[in-house]
């Protein structure tokens, strides 16, 4: 990411008074991640096992029902099951190594974590970069990240066997890992290991949705609104969901992460602050 957790505070001061639970503070992006040296790199990525999700209460850190973060306010999900979100990931590294993470727990870049600003922690999700296909699971146990549009901040191993390091970033689905119960931990181990291996179907193309409206009118009037404006293709795409008929507007298909942000950034220019990631 860039510089939000740079720009770090005690965390109790960004949440409402009366919250008894207190992390440490957000940790600091960078656009570019810092290189990692090869000496330091124990074990390699490759090596790592697959994550195996398991059941495990709230954290007494980390789970406010919201706090405030560069003047905007965060609202911590009371249940992570069905969640799922698209758009950009980042990962962070060796500056942030051993340093305590919101759950009060240190980050180890070589393990299966992750950053978000919203799930409760911890949470498992499976984490698929839509531009490749590979996917990994990793347990949430940090706040961020805070800059930019990114949806999730990955730790150097997961980012790494996504093959996002030499990028930084990448287009991808964050997708709950919802276990049956009564699955013990050789079936969930089999379970997960199985779905990991299996391949992810890469989206034939990608697109940034600007809106989303049952009345055709109101899509097509955004439509309007957008021409001229460089943002590439613009067209509205209907379907029935749910038994609602939706006219969602779209741009694309957007090649890059790159390509995403300059969008994503010219659209909230006109006002848009809810554009995110959408598939074909």
């Amino acid at each position: 990411m860039s510089l939000g957790r740079a720009l770090a505070f005690p965390f109790c001061a960004a949440v409402a008074i009366g919250v008894a639970a207190c992390s440490s503070p957000p940790h600091p992006e960078r656009p570019i991640p810092t290189p990692v040296p090869e000496a330091e790199i124990q074990p390699p990525p490759e090596s790592v096992p697959e994550l195996v999700p398991r059941p495990e209460p709230r954290s007494r850190k980390g789970n406010p029902p919201f706090y405030d973060v560069l003047g905007k306010r965060y609202f911590v999900l009371s249940s992570s099951v069905g969640y799922i979100e698209r758009g950009v990931a980042s990962w962070y590294g060796p500056g942030f190594h051993k340093v305590r993470t919101s759950t009060g727990e240190t980050y180890d870049m070589y393990g299966m974590t992750a950053a978000h600003k919203t799930l409760p922690l911890p949470a498992y999700v499976r984490v698929t970069n839509l531009q490749n296909g590979r996917n990994v699971v990793v347990r949430v146990n940090d706040r961020g990240p805070f800059v930019g549009n990114r949806i999730i901040d990955l730790s150097y191993t997961a980012a790494s066997k996504l093959d996002m390091l030499r990028n930084g970033t990448a287009m991808v689905e964050v997708r709950n890992v919802e276990l049956p119960p009564s699955l013990d931990a050789p079936a969930a181990a089999a379970q997960i290991t199985a779905e990991t291996a299996a391949p992810v179907a890469v989206p034939n193309s990608l697109f940034i949705q600007a809106g989303a409206f049952s009345d055709p009118k109101n899509a097509e009037r955004l439509v309007q609104k957008l021409r001229g404006g460089d943002y590439g293709k613009i067209f509205v795409r209907d379907n029935e969901i749910a038994g609602r008929r939706m006219y969602r507007v779209r741009i694309g298909p957007v090649p890059n992460v790159a390509e995403f942000d300059r969008i994503v950034a010219a659209l909230e220019r006109t006002g848009i602050n809810d554009a995110h990631l959408a598939l074909d």
